[in-house]
């Protein structure tokens, strides 16, 4: 890392940022701009963790052994392609995380991970809070959107609207953004107003996204069909919104 960045990416996973920002934090690097990719939920599982929802997930990725080491050793790879620097924190995914007063997994099927957030998890939203004030000075602050509506992208947004109330920019997630009524969903929330902005990729910056993308091998069963179908997902997406897009929260309505 060094002292300040031009741009600070929020990833609440060891993928977000590339999958749906990509293209512009390559345009970026290019351009001479300092970019620095933080993932929050970066962190080993606890060693308790056995439960079988996680387990099916590692069997899908065909990771058995030191799976988040190897989605870190992933998502350096992606950052390198892109030209932006990287920082792991140490928070476990929402799968490994267990409330500890009950001992018990807080989040145990995919209707919990894309439901309301867990109360256990309130405090972890605070002390994330506090470490994102702890970050390089950046000029720009880019958090996602809440797309897909999954809790850990819930609870890094909240964090940073904690730690940063004003000027912040917000990318809508991919995949999440395909789903039919999923952007409209977070925008039409009746308190605030939204203006989105699209920015225009380059095909070297599509090339070198879909490069970064594919350097995320236990990830890409879980929303493609084989490279090609990454690479046409991609590109489709593309030209849906003529690029990539993010928003500007405005004020209370």
């Amino acid at each position: 890392m060094i002292g300040s960045y031009d741009y600070v990416y929020l990833a609440p996973h060891l993928d977000d940022a590339v999958l749906s920002c990509g293209g512009q934090i390559y345009m970026l690097t290019e351009d001479g701009h300092s970019v620095l990719i933080v993932t929050l939920m970066a962190g080993d599982p606890p060693a308790q963790v056995t439960s079988e929802f996680a387990q099916t997930l590692h069997e899908r990725w065909d990771l058995l052994r030191d799976v988040v080491a190897s989605r870190r050793r992933e998502d350096i790879k992606a950052c390198r392609t892109l030209g932006a620097d990287y920082l792991h924190w140490d928070f476990p995914d929402c799968i490994y995380r267990v409330d500890g007063t009950a001992n018990v997994i807080l989040y145990n099927s995919n209707n919990d991970i894309f439901g309301q957030v867990h109360p256990a998890d309130g405090v972890l939203t605070d002390t994330v809070s506090g470490r994102l004030r702890e970050l390089p000075p950046a000029k720009q602050i880019v958090v996602p959107l809440t797309v897909g509506n999954h809790v850990d992208h819930q609870i890094t947004r909240l964090a940073a609207e904690v730690a940063f109330p004003s000027d912040l920019l917000y990318y809508e997630e991919f995949p999440y953004v395909l789903i039919p009524g999923a952007v409209a969903e977070v925008v039409e929330d009746g308190a605030h107003t939204w203006e989105a902005t699209t920015i225009a990729l380059t095909e070297a910056a599509l090339e070198a996204k879909i490069r970064a993308i594919s350097a995320y091998e236990s990830q890409l069963s879980s929303f493609f069909r084989n490279h090609e179908d990454l690479d046409t997902t991609v590109r489709q997406y593309d030209q849906m919104v003529g690029g990539e897009r993010v928003w500007q929260r405005g004020l209370l309505v």
